[in-house]
Parts: structure tokens; C-alpha cells; sequence
């Protein structure tokens, strides 16, 4: 696992050393006293919004938040709650998703089953059930860059005139297992509701930087950095394969098994090997095991090859499928594609013969208490 973050944070260094320019963000946050700056975005729940829907609200939070961020992810139940403390007493708490959907790499999504995009916001608003509104400003990021959140999830408070009266965190600790001792968004509504000014005007944030437009190249250098990774091919028997299903390792998992003659095999191939690029620097490792014909191994390299498969591959070493299917999985019928996650320690945790769904084998991974959503 060493092995791989270092070379893994090698290839990022490397390209950022070649573009500078990455390392910040220029873009001004709104200052305390300023006026609310209007917005007209989509919400999840099929309405438009802007400040009018709002006007009934003695006090508005504003809440720039996404799908991807583990830290947003952490606080997404207390966004939840607050929404439902303050709701009855006249606040309004609307969550705005600021980044570009195509500025987010696939390494960044290694906390999550979701990415940024308006659909997989419908998603997770659905899955957790959202009391408040939640809106895309990903295709132009007009609103993001008129408040200028600094990270997910960057807080904006607004009395009734609607001028900021407190910008910043939620509170102090991002793991939500653990108490906060500030409660800093909570004590912002609680005086403005009673008429006295907020204390604590301004805190600082902590979480996912901002996936601003101008990031797609990064992303585009990425996928072309991530081509350029060399892809192995080795060969393994029975009881190679029965150590791979022990796990003595502290990782979890994914085995796919396939064939480069069968169809849904090579059509879900691309899927898994993005899976492996968002969680291959979690402790996480992503196997195929051929089952081509062992005399193939030129050809099932160059197709390998051809999906940029740059983890751990496999042609088992024997003509006869059968020991294949015994070595792997006794409950398994012998179709391919065949897919398993294994826990440390060699508990199947998933199987399914067939193609799988991406967004349900994603979700099954980063739900998986070896890897989980936060920090």
C-alpha cells in the first residue's frame, strides 16, 4: 500500500510541479456585512430557485456542500438535523453544489459512490433524504463564484436584510462520531433570531477544495498520465488463487473474473478499472483472473492493454475452467464475468455472476467498514 500512494503522489507531484497554477485557488469569498448575492439554479426536486424563494425566511443558511467529499459527507446528517431544528422557527437552509462535475478526477472520489454530476445529486439527496434544497450550480458557477466558498462545506449566514453576519464551518470536528465543543453555525442562528450579533463572525473551513471549471485539464492530464501506467499480466493456479481468497493482506478485494471472448466481460471491464482509479489509493486492490486459454497471454495482454488496466492481472495457468470455478467460489455456476469482494481475513462480502452495476458495486465498496466515507 506504501508503495502504491507513494508512486501514486509521485505522478500527482510531478504534474503539478508542470503546472503551478494548481496549487490555488483564486477566487474572493464574500465578506461579512455584504449583501446576499442572487442566484436562479436547478434543485434536485425539479424546482428553480433564487433569494425570492426564500424572502420568508427570518434567517437564510446557505450551504455550499457536494456529493464526493468525504468531509461533506460528515456532515451531511447534521445538515440534516439543523435544517430540521431550525425549520419551525423560521429559518431557511439551502445546500448549493458548486463544482464542475467534469473538473473532478476520479482519484477524488475515493470516499465515495457518488460523483458531482446533477443526476448523482438526485441520487444522494434521495438516499438520505434531504429536508432542504439541494441546487446545481456546477454548469456555470456563477453562484460559487459570487460567494466564494473556499471548500465543501463552506456556510453562509444571512439576517433578514439578508447581509452576511457569519461565514465559515459548521463546527469544529468533521468526524461525526465525534462532539463538537463549537458549535459555530448553531450559535450564528441562535443570535440572529434572538436580535444580537453573531459573536464568532468568521471561522475557517476545512474539506474538499473547490472544483472549479478551469480544473478540467487537470483532470485531462490525469487520464493521460493514468494511460501511460505500465499493465502486467501474470499467470496463477489453484492455490495462488485460494491465497487471493485467504487475504492475508489489510485490503479489501475486488476480483473479477472474465474472459477477452466473452462480451459483457469486456463491455464492463472499463467500469471496474475506473472503480480501481477511485479507491486504489484506499486500502483497496483491484485483481481480474483470465480465463483465457494460458497460450493467449500475448493477446489477453494487449487487450488489457487497450483498457488501460494498470492493476493487478491474472491468467490462470490451466485449460480446465473447472478447477477455475472450484478454487474460487464453491456457490459460483461457472458464467463470467464473475465478481467477488473479499474482506481481510477472506470473507466474500459480495458475489455476483454476471455483469454487475457500477453504482451498486461502488456504493457496496466505500460502504464496506475496511474502507468507508470519512476520514
Amino acid at each position: 500500500m506504501k508503495q502504491l500512494f507513494s508512486s501514486v503522489l509521485l505522478i500527482g507531484f510531478s504534474w503539478l510541479a508542470r503546472n503551478p497554477s494548481a496549487w490555488a485557488d483564486n477566487h474572493a469569498t464574500l465578506t461579512i456585512g455584504s449583501p446576499a448575492p442572487d442566484f436562479k439554479l436547478p434543485g434536485v426536486d425539479g424546482k428553480n430557485y433564487s433569494l425570492a424563494s426564500f424572502k420568508a425566511a427570518k434567517v437564510l443558511v446557505v450551504v455550499f456542500t457536494c456529493n464526493h467529499c468525504p468531509t461533506s459527507q460528515a456532515y451531511e446528517n447534521r445538515l440534516i438535523q439543523l435544517a430540521r431544528d431550525y425549520s419551525p422557527r423560521g429559518v431557511a437552509v439551502v445546500a448549493i453544489m458548486p463544482n464542475d462535475p467534469k473538473s473532478v478526477q476520479l482519484n477524488e472520489l475515493g470516499y465515495s459512490d457518488l460523483g458531482d454530476t446533477f443526476e448523482e445529486m438526485k441520487l444522494r439527496s434521495a438516499r438520505k433524504h434531504f429536508n432542504f434544497p439541494y441546487l446545481f450550480d456546477g454548469a456555470a458557477e456563477k453562484a460559487a463564484n459570487a460567494y466564494g466558498p473556499v471548500a465543501t462545506p463552506h456556510v453562509f449566514i444571512f439576517d433578514i436584510q439578508r447581509k452576511l453576519q457569519y461565514q465559515g464551518r459548521v463546527d469544529d470536528v468533521e468526524k461525526p462520531t465525534d462532539r463538537p465543543s463549537a458549535m459555530d453555525a448553531r450559535n450564528a442562528i441562535e443570535a440572529l433570531l434572538a436580535g444580537r450579533e453573531v459573536k464568532v463572525k468568521f471561522t475557517k473551513v476545512f474539506g474538499c477544495s473547490i472544483k472549479w471549471m478551469e480544473k478540467q485539464s487537470h483532470t485531462a492530464a490525469a487520464d493521460s498520465e493514468w494511460a501511460l501506467q505500465p499493465v502486467a499480466l501474470d499467470t496463477i493456479g489453484v492455490s495462488g488463487i485460494r491465497g487471493l481468497l485467504d487475504n492475508h493482506s489489510d485490503k479489501l478485494y475486488l476480483i473479477n473474473i472474465w474472459a477477452s471472448w466473452c462480451g459483457p466481460c469486456f463491455n464492463e471491464f472499463p467500469g471496474l478499472v475506473t472503480i480501481n482509479r477511485m479507491y486504489r489509493m484506499r486500502d483497496f486492490q483491484f485483481i481480474s483472473i483470465s480465463a483465457d486459454d494460458p497460450k493467449k497471454k500475448t493477446f489477453v495482454t494487449r487487450v488489457l492493454q487497450y483498457v488501460h488496466a494498470a492493476n493487478t492481472n491474472y491468467l490462470f495457468n490451466s485449460d480446465n475452467k473447472f478447477k477455475l470455478v472450484d478454487a474460487v467460489d464453491p456457490k459460483w455456476d461457472g458464467a463470467i464475468p464473475y465478481t467477488i469482494l473479499v474482506e481481510p481475513g477472506g470473507k466474500i462480502v459480495y458475489s455476483h455472476q454476471g455483469s454487475v452495476d457500477p453504482s451498486q458495486l461502488k456504493t457496496k465498496i466505500v460502504d464496506d467498514p475496511f474502507i468507508g466515507r470519512f476520514y
